[in-house]
């Protein structure tokens, strides 16, 4: 076969720094828009469903092999935090956290993330962001060190 061919979903969650709650119900929509914009359907990152809360933000993101899912995650969120900062949204200057979750999703399961996306304000009723992510690192069986745990 002469052509590659692929079909990679990644799930990403990450913060602003310092976890504070600073995506405002007029910033949300208009960061949701610029991740929908600028990484279309076709290109080497595709954002097909992204929606968030004031400290967190989820994206259901397609890659094309070439981009690792970290080249991505460092990609969307340097090119977003520029964004944010040049169009002066926030007083402050404005940083992600430095680090994301991600997980990989199998084709059949896109639906289910896509809803779970759509649905944050509904889960955060019940859950924090930290109980959320808890509960993904429990079910994909990743263990965390901490930065004390790791020297």
């Amino acid at each position: 076969m002469s052509h590659t061919w692929s079909r990679i979903w990644m799930h990403y969650t990450w913060s602003p720094k310092d976890r504070a709650p600073i995506l405002s119900k007029t910033l949300l929509p208009l960061l949701l828009e610029h991740f929908k914009s600028k990484y279309p359907k076709g290109g080497e990152i595709y954002v097909d469903t992204v929606n968030g809360i004031a400290d967190h933000i989820h994206l259901l993101v397609g890659l094309k092999p070439a981009i690792s899912p970290s080249k991505a995650a460092n990609l969307l969120k340097g090119v977003s935090s520029h964004w944010i900062n040049s169009n002066d949204f926030l007083v402050q200057k404005f940083a992600w956290q430095e680090g994301f979750g991600v997980a990989s999703v199998s084709h059949s399961k896109v639906k289910d993330i896509r809803e779970y996306i759509f649905n944050q304000e509904e889960h955060h009723r019940t859950m924090t962001y930290e109980e959320e992510i808890q509960r993904f690192l429990n079910a994909f069986e990743i263990e965390i060190l901490e930065k004390d745990d790791e020297e």
